[in-house]
Protein backbone atom coordinates (compact mmCIF):
# COMPACT_ATOMS: atom_id res chain seq x y z
CA UNK A 1 0.00 0.00 0.00
CA UNK A 2 0.93 3.59 -0.49
CA UNK A 3 2.64 5.32 2.45
CA UNK A 4 0.50 8.03 3.88
CA UNK A 5 0.49 10.15 6.70
CA UNK A 6 0.95 8.78 10.26
CA UNK A 7 3.18 5.84 8.63
CA UNK A 8 6.46 5.22 10.19
CA UNK A 9 8.65 4.53 7.58
CA UNK A 10 12.55 3.88 7.56
CA UNK A 11 14.52 5.92 5.33
CA UNK A 12 17.76 6.16 3.73
CA UNK A 13 19.03 9.50 1.75
CA UNK A 14 22.00 11.74 1.22
CA UNK A 15 21.21 15.39 1.19
CA UNK A 16 23.30 17.86 -1.05
CA UNK A 17 23.61 21.58 -1.76
CA UNK A 18 25.28 24.17 -4.20
CA UNK A 19 27.41 21.84 -6.57
CA UNK A 20 26.36 18.45 -5.23
CA UNK A 21 28.28 19.08 -1.79
CA UNK A 22 26.78 16.58 0.80
CA UNK A 23 25.24 18.30 3.92
CA UNK A 24 23.56 15.01 5.64
CA UNK A 25 23.97 11.29 5.21
CA UNK A 26 22.11 8.38 6.36
CA UNK A 27 25.35 6.52 4.67
CA UNK A 28 28.45 5.93 7.01
CA UNK A 29 31.20 5.91 4.91
CA UNK A 30 29.91 8.06 2.48
CA UNK A 31 29.89 10.72 5.50
CA UNK A 32 33.69 9.77 6.75
CA UNK A 33 34.62 10.66 2.78
CA UNK A 34 33.14 14.03 3.15
CA UNK A 35 34.17 14.40 6.55
CA UNK A 36 30.53 15.21 8.25
CA UNK A 37 30.80 11.51 10.09
CA UNK A 38 29.12 12.00 13.61
CA UNK A 39 30.68 9.68 16.14
CA UNK A 40 27.43 9.85 17.89
CA UNK A 41 25.30 9.32 15.08
CA UNK A 42 23.26 6.35 13.85
CA UNK A 43 23.47 5.39 10.22
CA UNK A 44 22.03 2.91 7.98
CA UNK A 45 18.77 4.97 7.53
CA UNK A 46 16.19 6.97 9.97
CA UNK A 47 12.69 6.48 10.62
CA UNK A 48 10.34 8.83 10.66
CA UNK A 49 6.54 9.61 11.15
CA UNK A 50 5.25 10.85 7.49
CA UNK A 51 3.42 14.22 8.09
CA UNK A 52 4.81 14.78 11.43
CA UNK A 53 7.67 17.14 10.93
CA UNK A 54 10.93 15.00 11.50
CA UNK A 55 12.22 15.88 8.46
CA UNK A 56 11.86 19.35 6.19
CA UNK A 57 8.60 19.91 4.57
CA UNK A 58 9.56 19.29 1.02
CA UNK A 59 11.19 15.88 1.37
CA UNK A 60 8.30 15.04 4.26
CA UNK A 61 5.74 15.72 1.31
CA UNK A 62 7.02 13.80 -1.16
CA UNK A 63 7.00 10.86 1.20
CA UNK A 64 3.21 10.57 0.60
CA UNK A 65 2.15 8.48 -1.83
CA UNK A 66 5.14 5.99 -2.53
CA UNK A 67 5.50 2.29 -1.73
CA UNK A 68 8.22 0.86 -0.18
CA UNK A 69 11.27 -0.07 -2.10
CA UNK A 70 10.86 3.96 -3.50
CA UNK A 71 14.17 5.32 -4.80
CA UNK A 72 14.17 8.78 -6.24
CA UNK A 73 15.62 12.48 -6.18
CA UNK A 74 13.99 15.61 -5.00
CA UNK A 75 15.32 19.37 -5.52
CA UNK A 76 13.74 20.88 -2.73
CA UNK A 77 13.58 24.75 -2.58
CA UNK A 78 14.66 27.21 0.81
CA UNK A 79 10.66 27.48 1.28
CA UNK A 80 10.66 23.87 1.86
CA UNK A 81 13.28 23.13 3.26
CA UNK A 82 15.63 24.89 5.86
CA UNK A 83 13.77 28.36 4.83
CA UNK A 84 14.23 31.96 3.51
CA UNK A 85 17.53 33.61 4.92
CA UNK A 86 15.97 35.90 7.59
CA UNK A 87 18.03 39.68 7.59
CA UNK A 88 16.44 39.99 11.52
CA UNK A 89 18.26 37.01 12.63
CA UNK A 90 21.89 38.29 11.99
CA UNK A 91 23.01 40.06 14.64
CA UNK A 92 26.17 42.69 15.73
CA UNK A 93 27.44 41.31 19.39
CA UNK A 94 29.85 42.49 21.60
CA UNK A 95 32.97 40.50 22.14
CA UNK A 96 32.71 40.18 25.39
CA UNK A 97 29.81 37.79 24.92
CA UNK A 98 32.68 35.43 23.15
CA UNK A 99 34.63 32.57 25.03
CA UNK A 100 37.76 34.78 25.50
CA UNK A 101 36.40 37.53 24.21
CA UNK A 102 37.79 36.80 20.50
CA UNK A 103 36.09 35.50 17.03
CA UNK A 104 37.07 35.16 14.01
CA UNK A 105 35.03 34.84 10.76
CA UNK A 106 33.71 31.55 10.08
CA UNK A 107 33.53 30.39 13.96
CA UNK A 108 30.38 28.62 15.01
CA UNK A 109 29.00 29.99 18.06
CA UNK A 110 25.95 29.50 20.90
CA UNK A 111 25.15 32.93 22.47
CA UNK A 112 22.18 32.62 24.75
CA UNK A 113 21.14 29.09 22.99
CA UNK A 114 21.38 30.12 19.83
CA UNK A 115 23.81 28.92 17.12
CA UNK A 116 25.30 31.02 14.72
CA UNK A 117 28.10 31.65 12.76
CA UNK A 118 30.44 34.82 12.59
CA UNK A 119 30.14 36.42 9.17
CA UNK A 120 32.59 39.78 10.04
CA UNK A 121 34.51 41.42 13.22
CA UNK A 122 35.19 44.61 13.27
CA UNK A 123 36.73 46.69 16.45
CA UNK A 124 34.99 44.97 19.89
CA UNK A 125 32.18 43.55 17.84
CA UNK A 126 31.23 40.82 15.63
CA UNK A 127 28.57 39.77 13.13
CA UNK A 128 26.77 36.77 13.36
CA UNK A 129 24.21 35.22 11.42
CA UNK A 130 21.65 32.78 13.75
CA UNK A 131 20.00 31.69 10.48
CA UNK A 132 20.28 27.69 9.64
CA UNK A 133 23.59 27.10 7.54
CA UNK A 134 21.22 25.91 4.45
CA UNK A 135 18.92 28.93 4.77
CA UNK A 136 18.04 30.76 1.35
CA UNK A 137 19.60 27.35 -0.77
CA UNK A 138 18.10 25.28 -2.90
CA UNK A 139 18.88 21.26 -1.83
CA UNK A 140 18.55 17.94 -3.67
CA UNK A 141 17.76 14.92 -1.55
CA UNK A 142 18.37 11.78 -3.19
CA UNK A 143 16.27 8.37 -0.98
CA UNK A 144 15.11 5.07 -0.69
CA UNK A 145 11.70 3.88 1.62
CA UNK A 146 13.44 0.80 2.91
CA UNK A 147 10.83 -0.25 5.00
CA UNK A 148 7.08 0.56 6.68
CA UNK A 149 7.27 -0.41 10.44
CA UNK A 150 4.45 -2.18 11.23
CA UNK A 151 4.59 -3.33 15.39
CA UNK A 152 4.56 -1.00 18.25
CA UNK A 153 7.71 -1.96 19.58
CA UNK A 154 9.27 -0.97 16.54
CA UNK A 155 7.95 2.13 16.00
CA UNK A 156 8.34 2.98 19.22
CA UNK A 157 11.94 1.71 19.04
CA UNK A 158 12.37 3.40 16.26
CA UNK A 159 10.96 7.07 17.62
CA UNK A 160 13.42 6.71 20.55
CA UNK A 161 16.53 6.22 17.77
CA UNK A 162 15.13 9.08 15.90
CA UNK A 163 15.85 11.14 19.20
CA UNK A 164 18.54 9.71 21.29
CA UNK A 165 20.85 8.16 18.61
CA UNK A 166 20.38 5.03 20.19
CA UNK A 167 19.34 2.23 17.84
CA UNK A 168 18.10 -0.60 20.36
CA UNK A 169 16.51 -0.18 24.02
CA UNK A 170 14.66 -2.54 24.94
CA UNK A 171 10.76 -1.71 24.75
CA UNK A 172 7.75 -3.89 26.08
CA UNK A 173 3.47 -2.86 25.18
CA UNK A 174 1.09 -3.81 28.03
CA UNK A 175 -2.13 -3.04 27.76
CA UNK A 176 -1.88 0.11 25.84
CA UNK A 177 1.23 1.27 28.06
CA UNK A 178 4.81 1.46 26.42
CA UNK A 179 7.10 0.48 29.20
CA UNK A 180 11.00 1.72 28.66
CA UNK A 181 13.56 0.11 30.22
CA UNK A 182 16.51 3.13 29.92
CA UNK A 183 20.20 1.90 30.06
CA UNK A 184 21.82 3.36 32.52
CA UNK A 185 24.22 5.31 30.23
CA UNK A 186 21.50 7.42 28.96
CA UNK A 187 20.15 8.70 32.01
CA UNK A 188 22.93 11.07 32.36
CA UNK A 189 22.56 12.18 28.45
CA UNK A 190 21.74 15.63 28.01
CA UNK A 191 19.99 15.35 24.86
CA UNK A 192 18.01 12.08 26.56
CA UNK A 193 16.81 14.48 29.36
CA UNK A 194 15.50 17.63 27.32
CA UNK A 195 13.78 14.87 24.39
CA UNK A 196 12.04 12.06 26.60
CA UNK A 197 9.16 14.54 26.87
CA UNK A 198 8.39 14.87 23.09
CA UNK A 199 9.19 11.17 22.79
CA UNK A 200 6.39 9.89 25.23
CA UNK A 201 3.85 12.22 23.54
CA UNK A 202 5.03 11.53 20.02
CA UNK A 203 4.16 7.57 21.34
CA UNK A 204 0.87 8.82 22.76
CA UNK A 205 -0.44 10.42 19.64
CA UNK A 206 1.17 8.85 17.03
CA UNK A 207 1.23 4.63 17.76
CA UNK A 208 -1.89 4.88 20.29
CA UNK A 209 -0.41 4.42 23.55
CA UNK A 210 -2.44 5.66 26.71
CA UNK A 211 0.59 5.83 28.85
CA UNK A 212 4.46 5.47 28.80
CA UNK A 213 6.44 4.72 31.31
CA UNK A 214 10.39 5.27 32.00
CA UNK A 215 12.02 2.84 33.66
CA UNK A 216 15.68 3.83 35.12
CA UNK A 217 17.39 0.74 36.76
CA UNK A 218 21.25 1.27 38.22
CA UNK A 219 23.12 -1.30 39.40
CA UNK A 220 23.33 -2.60 43.14
CA UNK A 221 26.69 -2.43 44.24
CA UNK A 222 27.82 -6.15 45.14
CA UNK A 223 27.84 -7.41 48.91
CA UNK A 224 31.18 -7.93 49.99
CA UNK A 225 31.98 -11.79 49.85
CA UNK A 226 32.24 -13.86 53.30
CA UNK A 227 35.97 -14.33 53.88
CA UNK A 228 36.23 -10.28 53.46
CA UNK A 229 33.52 -9.40 55.65
CA UNK A 230 34.68 -11.74 58.30
CA UNK A 231 38.13 -9.70 58.36
CA UNK A 232 36.39 -6.41 58.38
CA UNK A 233 34.55 -7.58 61.30
CA UNK A 234 38.05 -9.12 63.58
CA UNK A 235 39.74 -5.94 62.71
CA UNK A 236 36.91 -4.06 64.27
CA UNK A 237 36.72 -6.04 67.33
CA UNK A 238 40.48 -6.06 67.55
CA UNK A 239 39.58 -2.17 67.53
CA UNK A 240 37.88 -1.76 70.16
CA UNK A 241 40.30 -3.88 72.57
Amino acid sequence: MAIENGDFIKVSYTGKFEGGLIFDTTDEELAKENQIFNPRGVYGGDVVVVGAGHTIKGLDEDFVGKDVGYKGELVIPPEKGFGEHDPKQVETISLNKFEDNKATPGMGVEIEGKRGVVTKVIGRRARVDFNHPLAGKEVTYEYTIDEKLEGDVDKINGLLSLYTGVPEIEVEVEDKTAIINIPVALSFNQRWLMSKNRIASEIIENIGMEKVKFVETYPVESPAPAEEAEAESEANESGEE
